[in-house]
């Protein structure tokens, strides 16, 4: 996807005071690009850009400038969300913001229906919005939604998109293969990238069509599960939306993960370079949850291990928060992914990188975002403690810069 020009966020953030530099001295600096943790860091800051970054010993503090000592804490780029979801929720950005996520994508709603999060006073993060997601009759959710009934439909709904700010485009699940492709076509032709949220058509399938990402571990479970339940599955979604509730679950807890179409998936992905954001803590299900089955909970713990599975085979993982998930109190989503991530056999420096330059380069926003490196903007967090050492310490968020300004703390 390096051929892809970089995404444009649909909002401005605020301008940094001309001239200002500002040094964040002492923390334990973590880039995004996965390298090891520097201790007793210095990051400079100056006109929103990062001026320079290393060990205190090689960077030169500028006279006059604000220092701020983050002795104890840790310095991180700011967190990019691939998989974030307003319902409505016209506060949430805002409160993502002060949680240390400086960029998002909704990928799949009205372009409009963010107005009042543009609208409001409050700092929010950089927003890559897409647009409505793209399905066939009958939708799950109408009201994100934009039917096309044809590869020719198809076509001109993704130029329209396109023509609107799009900054990329959401194939959702009723759509057949060859309008998969048809939309991937025009996608590209106009620079943007895809994500696909599948149940019925088969992930490997999509791939091979131009997808570029696959949205939900749930989404590979009609190409990896036995052909005859995955047709069972597939039948029972096309006749019923809501079937996909209960049924995804009966379907992953009979996936045997040492089936060679596992594999065969996870080497597509990885050979294509297609990225995977996973969301798993939307569908966390534990023994002793209240309302959990066995058969909920060893499907989830089977979901875990293909994600682990993925990235033992080389697949590029980004992170999504979906918003709001069972296992976390409201804003913090995006920290149980990456707990859970952590769970599936990502180490946690990797689960750092998948957060920042992993998931900006999902986004292509990396020229500029994603890691602290000279040049790029200055969106970072300073956290409580060193997260290298436990992931725990993201959810003590001190302070968050978004272009090189201080916005509230959390």
């Amino acid at each position: 996807m390096d051929f892809l020009p970089a995404a444009r966020e649909v909002n401005r953030v605020a301008e940094p005071p001309a001239g200002k530099t500002v040094v964040i001295a002492g923390a334990t600096l973590f880039d995004g690009r996965g390298a090891p943790p520097v201790r007793d860091a210095v990051v400079v800051v100056r006109g929103g850009r990062i001026l320079a970054v290393g060990p205190r010993d090689s960077v030169e503090i500028p006279a006059g400038a604000e220092i701020v000592d983050a002795a104890g804490q840790s310095v991180l780029p700011g967190l990019v969300d691939a998989h974030f979801h307003l319902d409505g929720d016209i506060p949430l950005p805002a409160l993502f913001l002060r949680r240390g996520v400086t960029s998002l994508r909704d990928p799949g709603a009205w372009i409009e229906g963010y107005d009042p999060v543009r609208a409001s006073a409050a700092p929010i993060p950089r927003l890559f919005l897409t647009g409505p997601h793209l399905d066939a009759p009958p939708p799950a959710h109408p009201s994100e939604a934009l039917l096309v009934l044809d590869p020719a439909e198809a076509r001109v709904a993704v130029h329209r998109l396109a023509d609107r700010g799009a900054s990329a485009i959401k194939i959702y699940y009723r759509l057949p293969l060859g309008t998969i492709r048809a939309v991937n076509e025009a996608a590209h032709e106009r620079g943007l990238i895809t994500m696909a949220h599948l149940e019925i058509v088969d992930a490997a399938d999509a791939v091979r069509a131009g997808t570029d990402g696959i949205e939900h571990v749930t989404s590979f479970g009609t190409a990896i599960a036995a052909p005859r339940e995955a047709e069972a599955f597939r039948q029972a979604v096309l006749a019923d939306n809501a079937a996909r509730g209960p049924g995804r679950y009966a379907l992953w807890s009979d996936v045997d993960l040492d089936s060679p179409r596992v594999k065969a998936v996870l080497d597509l992905l990885a050979s294509e370079g297609t990225f995977f954001t996973p969301t798993l803590a939307v569908y966390e299900r534990r023994p002793g949850d209240p309302g959990t089955s066995e058969v909920e909970a060893r499907a989830f713990s089977k979901m875990l291990a293909f994600v682990g599975r993925a990235r033992g085979a080389g697949v590029r993982i980004a992170v999504g928060s979906h918003s709001a998930v069972p296992h976390a109190e409201r804003g913090d989503a995006y920290f149980r992914e990456m707990e859970l991530l952590h769970e599936a056999g990502l180490p946690r420096g990797e689960v750092i990188a998948a957060a920042t330059l992993e998931t900006a380069r999902f986004l292509r926003i990396q020229d500029r975002l994603g890691s602290l490196e000279p040049g790029k903007i200055a969106d970072l967090i300073l956290v409580g403690g060193d997260p290298g050492e436990g992931l725990s310490a993201l959810r003590d968020v001190r302070r968050v810069m978004l272009n090189g300004v201080w916005v509230a703390p959390r």
